[in-house]
């Protein structure tokens, strides 16, 4: 009696010529999140807890990347900046897409041409440079938005920080904001709807713990609905829209992604 074997199967070996296979948006964005926060495990362990805590969790970071807001080689001012979280975020995107591990659902992926941020806490500016030895692509400014001069930029991010300083400084800030940005820039402005009342004072409680919590003093806040944040920056001539950005938390954030008209050429 003859025993006969029998072949099992296989599922064929890609093919040097087969396309490669879709990169998984998750996965993509996991990859990412460990990229941009390993150089802050030479910051100390709390640096680099909370850059993953942040970028982890707040649905803001993810958005700027996956919306293609900012562009391919972007000069960044980055006002608030605390740690400089996108001063690592947008370099591993840029690596990421060079590795073909962008993914294909996801607008062009943005790159970083220079990035200057501002940060009035002294003890946020030491963790972000100890986090960006050998970097000559970035400036981390300790310095109050109110005084330091911008740089020239195209893309300006103010994330949750105007709130710190009273309504005539923030309109102030924002001019200034205008005259750096060049023509075709962008604002990328994250503010509180006061008008929705409990998720407004929801953000502020917690972002009254997350300042204490990283050993600054609790300053007051100033607040105004979103209707007054939108006429404001059309009478700094802006051309701006609503985007909600507090998805799966309490809060009442909204993006406001302000762009500053291009120059009309026949002038």
């Amino acid at each position: 009696m003859t025993t006969q074997t029998q072949t099992q199967p296989h599922s064929p070996s890609r093919r040097a010529t087969d396309p490669p296979p879709p990169v998984r948006p998750d996965l993509a964005w996991r990859r990412l999140l460990d990229q941009a926060t390993a150089p802050y495990r030479s910051a100390g362990r709390f640096a680099w807890h909370f850059a993953r805590g942040k970028l982890g969790r707040d649905p803001v970071f993810r958005h700027l990347l996956e919306s293609g807001l900012i562009r391919s080689a972007a000069r960044i001012l980055d006002i608030g900046c605390g740690q400089a979280l996108l001063a690592h975020l947008v370099p591993a995107a840029q690596q990421a897409a060079r590795a073909g591990q962008w993914p294909a659902e996801w607008a062009a992926a943005p790159g970083l041409a220079h990035y200057t941020g501002v940060e009035l806490m002294p003890r946020d500016v030491a963790r972000a440079q100890a986090a960006l030895t050998g970097r000559h692509d970035v400036q981390v400014l300790c310095g109050d938005m109110r005084e330091l001069a911008f740089p020239a930029c195209d893309t300006v991010v103010i994330l949750d920080v105007l709130h710190y300083v009273d309504i005539a400084a923030q309109d102030a800030v924002l001019a200034r904001v205008h005259q750096a940005l060049t023509p075709g820039g962008v604002l990328l402005l994250r503010i509180g709807d006061a008008d929705r009342r409990s998720g407004f004072v929801a953000s502020q409680w917690v972002d009254r713990l997350v300042t204490w919590t990283r050993g600054h003093r609790v300053p007051p806040t100033w607040g105004r609905p979103l209707r007054d944040w939108l006429h404001l920056l059309a009478r700094l001539g802006f051309v701006a829209e609503a985007r909600p950005m507090s998805q799966g938390t309490p809060f009442a954030n909204v993006l406001l992604v302000a762009r500053k008209p291009a120059e009309d050429p026949s002038t």
